[in-house]
């Protein structure tokens, strides 16, 4: 291949007039920024570009050859699909190069409205495998800004089995957790980072302790405080992988800032384009780009899992500490009670929901399908030290499901990399919950059953329902960043059958990240594998206690320090498809009571609704402590 200026595209952020003047004049070959709602960037009023500004700044960047992509890459709640509408309609009168998306509902207005603007997939859609690129492809998705757990190996891979454009982030502020995968700031504060208003959990100090002792294992830290992204030194690496557009991180950034880092890249990448072969890395200007480094950099997973060298873990260079850990409300809290007295219920349609649990064992299963669940959920990640279901185990969840009338959902990991494993569809299961759309997608070439959307998918509007109702999905499950009036609106609105999650433990973050090789002392994954069956847990300033799981895959999961407890409150979700029971980490003792107080409270046979289980952790109310998930624009009441 040729190399030349288009070759490689530089892209560059802007959160205002200045930094967009910067960056064009700085050599960017693309600049991507946002209107005043509807992106990740809301935390302040004096960022971002106006309806006007949006205008000027598209014609001031294409009037010097530089391209315009439009952020509209956060999750939009129901009440805002009017006005989305509305945008959307302006975008395509002004028409940018791009626009940038992450829920659903966009990719659906954009057909259903006809806008004729490219679209690009946000690393929000938390893309890792081709079968989400295909299935995206098919909805006019042009370029995929792939998930950052990803090596440049197995960028090079999809770009190789696709074709698709992808973007990737080169240099700026990096999450621990999975994009799109982490609700620890939507739930603890009722303000969303997928909504662009992120609290940064992931910057607070914690401690890693034994979760049965209590022992201090590695004390206060900033552990999950990644430090930025630099590929600078890795350009060929980069362009190597097919990777055709380069994405600086940073719209809350002074023009200074991003004129330095885009006119050094600039300079670094034409080095390279004029003459591959003789190309090394400039190290003046590498040194400069140190010099002025905000935290210190990490190559993170471009060429493996990053390592504690990769850990801002003393803190000293974080910029900003957007909030401090809090003790999560409890689930008795008086701001929760207020609420649930103030708001309706959710309307019924006089079909009582379904009682769904998901668990991790047989014999979890079994006490669920005992204590009155109608639906059960198995597989997808397993916890250690418990193993993954078996062929045989499905079989026979299913003869013990189906004996008593119940149902058997077989699930899915919310991530994967590679092709679904299982081809032996002969297992008696009544359908099949999916964690992604490219699960989604390999499913329906593998069997006719039934399938549901798990949590993972953050539906926060019926207008995403139908997104996938349209792929043929059955029914779908609620976001748990929605506070009860939205999810109500959801529930009410939406064109497909809506599960809510009532109780559990639940994920705060999923990450990649090797946390035992970080952390854990003496820990050899040769030597004491053994390890990994103990259970351990983040302990943070308020002193609530994370649990931490590994599954199957080594993927890490990070636990809120309350479960989710709605049992007091369980007349006013009547009108769901199906209410959830997230059983997990729960030994099947714990199941049978759980699913009991929750079977009589469905049959009306439940008289102290504020009984709570015995030996399980403390009890809390998620997102229900608010009154909405705050919105990215100002609705007038």
């Amino acid at each position: 291949m040729t190399l030349n200026r288009k070759s490689v595209e530089l892209l560059a952020p802007a959160g205002q007039w200045e930094s967009l003047v910067a960056a064009i004049e700085a050599g960017a070959d693309a600049v991507y920024l946002g209107g005043k709602a509807f992106n990740m960037r809301v935390h302040r009023s004096d960022f971002n570009f106006d309806d006007a500004q949006l205008k000027a700044a598209i014609e001031f960047a294409h009037e010097r050859g530089v391209k315009i992509y439009i952020t509209l890459n956060n999750l939009i709640s129901a009440e805002e699909i009017a006005p989305l509408e509305k945008y959307l309609a302006y975008l395509n009168e002004i028409q940018p190069d791009s626009i940038l998306v992450q829920d659903l509902a966009v990719i659906n207005l954009v057909r259903k409205l006809g806008i004729k603007i490219p679209m690009h997939a946000s690393v929000m859609m938390n893309t890792h495998n081709f079968q989400t690129i295909e299935l995206l492809k098919k909805f006019g998705i042009t370029r995929v800004v792939v998930g950052r757990e990803l090596t440049l190996t197995e960028v090079a891979l999809l770009k190789e089995k696709t074709g698709i454009e992808v973007e990737y982030f080169m240099h700026g502020d990096m999450c621990f957790a999975e994009s799109g995968q982490c609700i620890h700031s939507g739930v603890v504060f009722g303000q969303s980072g997928n909504r662009g208003r992120c609290m940064k959990p992931c910057r607070w100090t914690y401690k890693l302790i034994d979760e049965t002792t209590g022992e201090t294992l590695n004390d206060f830290s900033y552990k999950l405080a990644l430090n930025d992204m630099c590929m600078f030194r890795n350009i060929p690496e980069l362009i190597q992988a097919g990777v055709v557009s380069f994405k600086i991180e940073g719209r809350m950034r002074p023009p200074e800032f991003v004129r330095r880092l885009v006119s050094t890249y600039r300079q670094e990448i034409d080095s390279y384009l004029a003459d591959p072969t003789g190309y090394v890395v400039n190290e003046e200007r590498f040194a400069e780009l140190y010099k002025n480094r905000v935290r210190d950099f990490t190559t993170t997973f471009a060429f493996g899992k990053p390592t504690i060298k990769d850990i801002g873990i003393t803190g000293e260079r974080e910029p900003k500490i957007f909030s401090r850990a809090v003790v999560e409300p409890s689930f008795d809290d008086d701001a929760v009670k207020n609420i649930f007295a103030e708001e309706r219920a959710i309307k019924t349609s006089n079909k009582k929901p379904k009682l769904s649990v998901r668990v991790s064992a047989l014999e979890s299963a079994e006490a669920a399908i005992k204590n009155g669940a109608d639906v059960i959920y198995i597989g997808g990640e397993v916890f250690k030290p418990l193993k993954p279901f078996t062929i045989s185990e499905i079989k026979k969840a299913a003869e013990l499901a189906h004996a008593a009338g119940k149902k058997i959902i077989l699930a899915t990991p919310r991530t994967f990399k590679e092709e679904i494993g299982i081809r032996n569809w002969e297992l008696g299961i009544d359908g099949v919950m999916v964690g992604n759309l490219g699960t989604l997608n390999s499913i329906k070439t593998l069997t006719d059953a039934p399938i549901y959307a798990d949590v993972s998918f953050n539906i926060f509007n019926p207008v995403a329902a139908d997104f996938l109702k349209n792929l043929g999905v059955v029914q779908a499950t609620a976001s748990l960043e929605l506070s009860f009036a939205q999810v109500r609106s959801v529930v009410e609105n939406s064109p497909l059958p809506i599960e809510i999650i009532v109780h559990g433990a639940i994920e705060s973050m999923i990450s990649d990240h090797d946390i035992a090789k970080l952390y854990l002392p003496d820990y050899d994954e040769f030597a004491t594998p053994d390890k990994l069956n103990r259970h351990y847990a983040l302990e943070d300033e308020a002193g609530e206690i994370h649990s931490l799981r590994v599954d199957q895959f080594k993927r890490w999961h990070i636990f809120f320090g309350k479960d989710l407890c709605m049992l007091p409150y369980v007349e006013k979700f009547l009108g769901a498809a199906s209410l959830r029971i997230e059983a997990q980490n729960y030994s099947p003792e714990q199941t049978a009571q759980v699913v009991k107080l929750y079977r009589d409270a469905l049959d009306g046979k439940l008289s102290d609704k504020w009984k709570v289980v015995s030996g399980q952790r403390k009890l809390g109310a998620g997102i229900y402590r608010f009154k909405q998930s705050k919105n990215s624009i100002q609705l007038s009441s």
